[in-house]
């Protein structure tokens, strides 16, 4: 009778292995068994060790699967035809990564009532990277006088838009349009007539190019000229707890531009409800529109604050002009310095919130511009701007 060994796997193995294929009649019942063995203990397993990942759930589809015991993501409430696709394109831009240009650029985009009165201001801030810049201007008047040859044939197609109304919002969109045909445009900033540069183009460049935020004011005013401005007629779409403030002015990255140029569902909540001295209230779109826009479909990817400084301290209607006797060296390196963000509630509370502005989680100054200087100033923002644009 033959005794039973361990089997190992020799020289004079393999020559049997290759010589013949003969097996012992008892060796498939014994595999079978084994392979029974393991299956059952593979499913006792799972029965009293429920699944506890989804790769898991993949193969054990039980009703104890956590997977399957996750609530269905429902609705509070049903979403019209329009707000299903709007929310579609959105979530599909925000997700398909960006396109990589060879050569990105800046796009300032100059919104303007007329002349700009700081060309040769902007002419020694371009000078010397002119394959690194695209310049735009929307202007009401008809025709402009160009100092700069940066500004000459620069012009786009222009109507006539009104301070506070969509007809503003529409203009600074006829900019974007015709900036995003240029596929090098990356960054799109937005910029008055009443505009000038706070630091060197390279630290501009940088400071926009290698972030991936959107640098547009954004922030939570319960007051009268906060939400106070809001409409009951913007329900459902855009809820009185989503309805933000900011700043006009914004540097944005390309794909919230193209984000911008798509939207029809909420521009058309703030055309037809958001207007001064609408009942009873006075509501700017320039104002409101943007910023409750990206804290509704993309809060995280905003800066909540402009890189475009303007002095509100006066606490007025309207911020502070700086006039020629003002401006001095310690004014534009002090305004260029200021590395926090301020904004106030407007009602009685007066509640203010200062934030440290972060660039990639690193502080940096807030503002690469500054606002409200009057045309007498230029002479001597000429005459400094070497020594206070020195970064």
């Amino acid at each position: 009778m033959k005794t039973t060994r361990p089997w190992r796997l020799g020289i004079k193995d393999t020559l049997i292995t290759l010589g013949s294929r003969q097996r012992s009649s008892s060796s498939g019942p014994k595999w079978i068994i084994a392979l029974l063995i393991l299956i059952t203990f593979f499913l006792i397993s799972a029965y009293f060790f429920p699944a506890s990942n989804y790769a898991s759930c993949y193969i054990f589809t039980s009703k104890d699967c956590p997977m399957y015991q996750m609530p269905l993501a429902v609705p509070s409430r049903e979403l019209s035809d329009e707000e299903s696709i709007t929310q579609v394109v959105f979530k599909e831009l925000l997700k398909t990564p960006p396109v990589q240009s060879q050569n990105p650029k800046i796009a300032f985009m100059f919104l303007t009532p007329g002349n700009l009165p700081f060309e040769m201001l902007w002419d020694k801030f371009f000078h010397g990277h002119e394959d690194r810049l695209s310049v735009y201007v929307h202007s009401s008047a008809e025709k402009l006088q160009h100092a700069s040859p940066y500004f000459v044939g620069k012009d786009i197609h222009n109507e006539k838009e009104e301070w506070g109304k969509m007809s503003m919002i529409d203009a600074e969109k006829r900019l974007l349009a015709r900036a995003l045909l240029d596929p090098d445009n990356q960054q799109f900033v937005l910029l008055s007539d009443s505009c000038i540069p706070l630091h060197k183009f390279d630290y501009v460049y940088n400071y926009l190019m290698f972030t991936n935020v959107s640098y547009i004011d954004c922030f939570e005013d319960p007051g009268p000229h906060g939400n106070g401005r809001y409409s009951e007629h913007m329900k459902p779409e855009i809820e009185k707890k989503d309805f933000r403030k900011a700043s006009q002015w914004f540097a944005m990255k390309r794909q919230h531009a193209i984000i911008v140029m798509a939207d029809n569902l909420y521009y058309k909540k703030f055309k037809l409800y958001c207007k001064p001295n609408m009942d009873g209230r006075n509501c700017y779109a320039d104002e409101h529109y943007l910023p409750t826009l990206f804290h509704m479909i993309d809060p995280s990817g905003i800066a909540n604050w402009s890189v475009t400084h303007v002095d509100w301290s006066e606490g007025k209607w309207h911020p502070k002009l700086y006039r020629a006797k003002d401006i001095t060296y310690e004014l534009l390196r002090n305004i260029g310095a200021i590395d926090k963000s301020v904004h106030v509630t407007s009602d009685n509370k007066r509640v203010t919130t200062v934030k440290s502005c972060l660039w990639n989680g690193t502080p940096r100054p807030c503002y690469l511009f500054a606002r409200k200087f009057l045309p007498e100033t230029l002479e001597k923002l000429l005459f400094l701007f070497s020594s206070y644009n020195t970064i």
